[in-house]
């Protein structure tokens, strides 16, 4: 039945006038499967679109959250990064205040330079960057930020205790504490450190330099960095002008190339008290204060004492 052949008759209805068409059953039906088809497609093509449009959206969704996420984690890396370095500065001015006090020998060479580094291993530096992260190193960053923290807890709780006993020491040796130099003798700037050098006289050999030089004007007042006892004032060679402190517990200090002294020999200072004013008297290549600190005779780094 579907072969046979169909008239379809076409009547126009103002003319008064008809047309017929002839064709057989299976054109018909091609032509229905042809429609149905191309309306399936349609109807798919459009469904695939409005998929891919939700899906885009989505991506673009989660895409916006891990850039907000790495952003957020980022920032805490920075910031664990700069509390590692507070707790650092903290466990150093303990350990400088636990060597003034002789409360821990072994610490004796951190003034000498040698800096306290903190023993979390990271496993490297923590990324600041705000570009996205992959999964596989937010992951990574996430557990080191956890380690960190641990660690960071641990060492908190141990310096707290140090702190303690550190306060404890303190109330028990304020005499000590009055008599160690703690802090700058002279304003000025560093222009020579403790330990070895290349001579400044031009003969281009290294020397060992047995205190600080800071220079400043001639006249600049030169304090007593702790309470003590004068035992030496005049000229001592290549010292020049010279002053030397007893400060007791074997510690003394000197003030060389002085311009000028204001106190006598036998003299009780106090800490801050005028000794004295900068100047060139000596060997020396400009104005400037050289600072000695020693222990038992033997010069000692003065940094190691220095607190402000």
């Amino acid at each position: 039945m579907i072969f046979r052949k169909y008239h379809v008759v076409i009547f126009h209805e103002n003319r008064g006038t008809s047309r017929q068409l002839k064709m057989r059953g299976w054109v018909c039906m091609l032509g229905l499967a042809l429609f149905i088809g191309l309306a399936c497609s349609t109807a798919y093509l459009w469904s695939s679109r409005y998929k891919a449009v939700f899906l885009a959206d989505k991506l673009e969704e989660a895409t916006k959250t891990i850039q907000e996420q790495n952003i957020q984690i980022a920032s805490m890396g920075g910031k664990l990064v700069m509390l590692q370095g507070d707790l650092s500065r903290v466990q150093q001015f303990d350990s400088k205040l636990r060597v003034m006090m002789n409360l821990d020998k072994e610490l004796a060479d951190i003034g000498n330079g040698a800096s306290s580094e903190s023993a979390v291993n990271t496993g490297g530096p923590m990324p600041t960057s705000l570009q996205p992260l992959p999964l596989y190193r937010q992951e990574l960053l996430a557990r080191r930020v956890h380690s960190l923290l641990d660690q960071m807890s641990t060492d908190t709780r141990v310096e707290e205790l140090r702190q303690q006993d550190l306060l404890h020491a303190m109330r028990e040796n304020r005499e000590l504490l009055a008599s160690t130099p703690s802090i700058w003798p002279v304003d000025g700037y560093l222009t020579s450190s403790f330990g070895q050098r290349v001579s400044p006289f031009g003969t281009g050999s290294s020397d060992f330099h047995k205190g600080l030089d800071i220079a400043n004007r001639v006249g600049t007042p030169v304090k007593a960095p702790a309470k003590g006892v004068i035992t030496f004032v005049g000229w001592d060679g290549g010292y020049g002008n010279c002053i030397v402190i007893n400060h007791g517990n074997n510690i003394t200090t000197r003030y060389a190339h002085l311009n000028s002294s204001a106190v006598k020999v036998g003299q009780k200072v106090q800490r801050g008290d005028k000794i004295g004013a900068v100047g060139n008297t000596g060997r020396s290549t400009g104005p400037h204060l050289h600072y000695e600190v020693r222990v038992g005779g033997v010069c000692v780094n003065p940094l190691r004492y220095i607190l402000n």
